[in-house]
């Protein structure tokens, strides 16, 4: 049974660790993304992934999943965005300080982000930090004057001046997911781990949420009803690495990335 979490999730700005699956079932798409990855070559930040392979699309649209978004959003539910976001074994590759929705576009804060883990994420390999409240204060500036070549982000956007010593960190075991305001502020620490440090990355939205930046943006509806029709319908993957899914999926990637990119 799911717990209530929509309290602590407005009051933290988080909820974190919610069991999704068991460590057994996990590792069976671990197993999946790294055969994956043998064929199509590395998958890390590679957006819409939901859309080219199969296992991704499970995941998604888990009930457990489902059944959590829906106490923060409600029961209407739009999938944004999902992206595999993964660190190497003993890698320099961090997440600097900052908020999700400063260059995402969206009209509304009615989104949740989630990231499950598909492997161990702890202190050593670099879970994520959150500091308490932060989403309260809204939007903070974000600087993305220097590139940092060990920064995952695309722009390597940093809020600095944050106050490390209010920070939680979010261990996680596979199977197990955090759940976070886009306003809440967050980062992690490189990998020092022996393990790849392997996250499936989620973005939910209520439907009545537009995208302002770009028109034909699109999403897949994975519960409830869409009354409102802002995006193009997406189709979740029946298989891995349809040729038309890819072309379809290469496109909305670089729509993503211009949208990001677009301050």
């Amino acid at each position: 049974m799911v717990v209530n979490l929509k309290d602590k999730f407005e009051k933290q700005g988080f909820v974190s660790p919610v069991t999704i699956l068991n460590e057994q079932e996990i590792s069976e798409h671990r197993k999946s993304l790294e055969s994956a990855e043998k064929q199509y070559g590395p998958l890390h930040y590679e957006n819409k992934i939901h859309t080219i392979l199969r296992s991704a699309a499970e995941l998604v649209s888990h009930p457990n999943m489902l059944d959590t978004v829906e106490q923060i959003l409600g029961p209407d539910i739009l999938l944004y965005n999902a992206a595999y976001i993964i660190k190497e074994a003993n890698s320099p590759a961090h997440v600097s300080w900052h908020q999700d929705l400063t260059y995402w576009g969206l009209d509304s804060d009615d989104q949740v982000s989630v990231w499950l883990a598909l492997s161990v994420a702890d202190e050593r390999s670099g879970c994520m930090r959150m500091i308490p409240g932060s989403h309260l204060a809204g939007e903070k500036p974000h600087d993305i004057g220097t590139k940092d070549p060990d920064n995952v982000l695309y722009q390597s956007q940093t809020v600095h001046d944050v106050n490390e010593q209010k920070s939680v960190h979010c261990p996680l075991r596979p199977g197990q997911a955090s759940f976070h305001h886009g306003w809440t502020l967050h980062a992690s620490l490189p990998n020092r781990s022996n393990d790849r440090r392997i996250g499936l990355n989620i973005q939910y939205i209520a439907p009545h949420v537009r995208q302002v930046k770009s028109d034909g943006y699109s999403a897949l509806l994975v519960r409830g009803q869409d009354r409102y029709h802002h995006y193009t319908e997406e189709k979740p993957a029946t298989s891995d690495f349809d040729p038309v899914a890819l072309a379809w999926r290469k496109h909305m990637h670089q729509v993503y990335l211009e949208i990001s990119a677009n301050a």
